[in-house]
């Protein structure tokens, strides 16, 4: 279930404060860091909901 338009533009990466994109991961959706280079942090979407905690987020490969 994609999240409102409204609440992805307000929301923000919590480690480096970019913007974050929806994405469509292997079972769950997550928002990933716009900030490739420096952050790039992976934050996973459970029951509609984002889970936006540094420690629950998968880093990039």
């Amino acid at each position: 279930m994609p999240l409102e338009a409204g609440l992805l533009e307000i929301l923000a990466c919590p480690a480096c404060h970019a913007p974050l994109r929806e994405e469509e991961a292997e079972e769950t959706p997550e928002l990933v860091c716009t900030d490739g280079k420096a952050c790039g942090l992976a934050y996973p979407v459970r029951e509609g909901i984002p889970v936006l905690l540094v420690d629950e987020a998968r880093r990039p490969a």
